[in-house]
């Protein structure tokens, strides 16, 4: 029996494909630091869990197929904090933010035409255009610019009659970069420019560090028809089992044409959004306290590698991912392989991302690796020991 081409083409996640050797390792007594992958270990909110508990209804019902009015009028108030002026019929709730650019995807562009994206860039972006039949065009940044827009040569050279939109994400995964208005203000003329949609995914907006503050494309003037964002409370509410996410627009065209999606699969999970409800309407103190607390395992992590003068590191100033570039590994997915497989400092060892996955193209994040600092600030700090340690003798041993 033959598969789609679809079926074969689809990416393996560089984040859960060592998953079976990392099993391996732990069966050996070995204790591994997670670094893999963005699961926060800040506890959910507890108003969160005990609105999820509260529900007394006799029948799990349907719910509407775009979201629970409550939560959509939630998230209204929760930007008008950020000065954003958003209207609840402006948001339509999906099944997490995977869904949501799914959404995004299929009401922009037709089969075999483009979306233009900075890479690296979230893996799981090549997965969602394979299920659309799109076409996603790279454009490259760079470790040493810490990974920040190109010129807008680059830009225009990746520009086709195929073109149809752009996706950035900022606060970056996996890099943790944070564009600035200046580079926000640049993608909007080039929006404008060649009559593109601009998709953002601002799902770790809350987590912007050092005093800064995010700015979302929502507030870029002129742009109302051409921008999306697609939302999340996974990371923000350290809720990432919820499945909640959004599409956000105030193009009543798009945003006409997703409610047909989002008919087509139902509704979004109905006990999670009473969740959300209740932590969208948590103080902003909340935010303050997690902000810290990542600024801190941020620090140390950033620290720890750069006492090796073999990594290229700029300091991310958002999310909680640094890409980290290394002398000395010219096969990324080869090392943290070793990493499980080989090496082990007194019984430790450390599981990473091949920063390839990150890429589409060919080639390209080799000599990388992702981290994400969602371990606790003492953890993250022996981490970084054992890492380097690892890191020495895999060079040695190359």
């Amino acid at each position: 029996m033959q598969l789609s081409r679809r079926a074969e083409a689809i990416q393996e996640s560089p984040i859960r494909k060592l998953a079976p050797l990392a099993t391996a390792a732990r069966a050996r007594g070995m204790k591994i630091y997670n670094l893999n992958i963005g699961q926060p270990d800040v506890p959910t909110p507890p108003e969160f869990l005990q609105a999820v508990a509260g529900f007394t209804d006799p029948v799990l019902a349907y719910g509407p197929s775009d979201g629970l009015p409550e939560l959509r009028q939630a998230m209204s108030e929760y930007f008008r904090r950020y000065a954003i002026e958003i209207e609840p019929r402006e948001i339509l709730i999906t099944t997490g933010g995977s869904e949501a650019i799914l959404f995004a995807f299929n009401a922009v562009a037709d089969e075999g035409q483009e979306i233009i994206i900075p890479e690296p860039f979230y893996t799981n972006y090549n997965g969602y255009a394979e299920m659309a039949n799109l076409k996603v065009i790279p454009v490259r940044t760079r470790a040493e610019d810490g990974f920040h827009l190109p010129p807008d040569g680059a830009l225009e050279k990746a520009v086709t009659p195929r073109t149809r939109a752009m996706l950035i994400c900022s606060p970056n995964n996996p890099t943790g970069t944070v564009l600035s208005w200046d580079e926000m203000e640049r993608l909007a003329a080039f929006a404008r420019r060649h009559d593109l949609f601009l998709i953002a995914d601002e799902v770790y907006k809350e987590f912007t560090y050092d005093g800064a503050r995010h700015r979302s494309v929502l507030e870029l003037p002129g742009l109302e028809e051409r921008v999306i964002v697609v939302d999340s409370i996974s990371k923000r509410f350290s809720a990432c089992g919820a499945r909640v996410g959004a599409v956000i627009s105030r193009n009543r065209s798009l945003m006409a044409a997703i409610l047909k999606f989002g008919q087509a699969r139902l509704c979004p999970p109905t006990l999670e959004q009473l969740g959300a409800i209740a932590a969208y309407r948590l103080p902003e103190t909340y935010f303050d306290s997690v902000r810290e607390e990542y600024q801190r395992r941020r620090d140390v992590m950033f620290d720890g590698l750069t006492k090796d003068p073999g990594i290229v590191l700029r300091k991310p100033a958002g999310a909680f991912y640094m890409i980290v570039k290394m002398a000395g590994v010219a096969d990324s997915d080869d090392f943290a392989r070793f990493l499980l497989e080989d090496f082990n400092l007194d019984g430790e060892t450390v599981m990473v991302a091949p920063a390839g996955g990150f890429y589409a193209t060919p080639g390209a994040g080799t000599d990388e690796v992702r981290m994400a600092y969602v371990l606790e600030a003492a953890k993250i700090e022996r981490a970084m020991e054992v890492f380097l340690a690892g890191l020495a003798r895999y060079r040695a041993r190359s």
